[in-house]
């Protein structure tokens, strides 16, 4: 074994106790942020399936984890069930109907097709807000406490880590299968990949069903965490947050999935704290009258990645740990 690869299972493994420790150093907030920032990597990483992996661009991304949040709640609410056939009710759901909604991504492709999910956005929004009698309109569904093994928000802290781990890990390992290698084939071509034998009706209804399920996943895990599921969290600038972090962080890469989710998710927060930190203890209310310049700086940075960094924050990476890996291999390194 390489000197290179034990440094990374040794970097794994720190990271794993990291996190398994972190509940017990981090306060209330920083444990609530962890689990948001998990949840949001779960769809993250759904949408890069679709976007990243197979090119078929999608901006109703929200409607999905609407989905699976409410089939989740509602068979709850209605059924007793316990919370892991919660969260496969929500995955199934959501596949289901990424599967009906991918169906125009067999006809037409790029900005066609953006307009097509922008319609299954609107249109599955339409239903949470007024099918009052099931989705409970405006007004949402209230979600029930759960405690995971026994531990209340901790418990739900290491279900959430440990399935965002999971179904990144799954993501990439997809992509050393026959079914991963379709995607790349779709994106690449689809024709060629049609006249070489690829099943392309498949693989692009496979790559908006499963990058659905993802979305279902965390619309299931959302609900239980946040314990209400309204239509005001499926919106279309939520389907834009996700779509920014699959950009960010860098297009087909998982890496790229967790890195843009926790950017994403986090560095709002980094410019509110930031702002209300310049307000403290003065006359002028400088959060007023800065707040607005949270948005713009925000799209200031994503723009940067755009310009000088298209692979995002995943390549950033790949360039420093290249530049590292350089610099150990030159004669007389230690």
């Amino acid at each position: 074994m390489s000197r290179h690869d034990i440094g990374r299972i040794a970097l794994w493994a720190l990271l794993a106790a990291a996190l398994a420790a972190f509940p017990a150093f981090g306060s209330a907030y920083l444990v609530y942020m962890a689990c948001l920032v998990a949840i949001n990597v779960i769809a993250t990483a759904g949408l890069n399936l679709t976007v990243g992996y197979a090119g078929l661009l999608s901006i109703g991304h929200s409607a999905f984890i609407g989905v699976g949040a409410y089939a989740s709640t509602l068979l709850w609410l209605h059924a007793g069930t316990p919370l892991a056939v919660n969260i496969a009710a929500g995955a199934l759901a959501a596949f289901l109907v990424g599967l009906v909604f991918g169906i125009p991504s067999l006809r037409i492709k790029g900005v066609f097709l953006a307009i097509a999910t922008l319609a299954a956005q609107y249109s599955l929004y339409f239903i949470f807000q007024q099918w009052t009698r099931v989705t409970g309109g405006d007004r949402g569904l209230s979600v029930p406490s759960v405690s995971v093994f026994g531990l209340g928000d901790t418990g739900f802290y290491y279900l959430v880590v440990m399935l965002a781990a999971l179904l990144c890990l799954t993501a990439r390992n997809l992509f050393r299968t026959r079914i991963g290698r379709g995607f790349i084939a779709v994106r690449e071509r689809d024709y060629a990949a049609e006249v070489l034998g690829v099943d392309v009706v498949r693989y692009k209804l496979l790559a908006f069903g499963l990058g659905a399920a993802y979305a279902g996943v965390a619309g299931a895990l959302g609900g239980a965490f946040l314990r209400i599921v309204n239509p005001d969290q499926f919106t279309l600038a939520v389907s834009i947050f996700f779509l920014a972090a699959v950009v960010v962080g860098g297009r087909a890469s998982i890496l790229g999935s967790i890195l843009g989710a926790a950017f994403m998710t986090l560095v709002p927060e980094m410019l509110r704290a930031l702002l209300a930190l310049s307000s403290s203890g003065g006359t002028v209310d400088l959060a007023g009258l800065l707040s607005p310049l949270r948005e713009i700086i925000f799209g200031v940075l994503i723009v940067g990645f755009l310009m000088w960094e298209p692979r995002g924050l995943a390549g950033l990476w790949d360039r420093v740990r290249g530049r590292q890996e350089a610099i150990d291999s030159r004669p007389g390194a230690a």
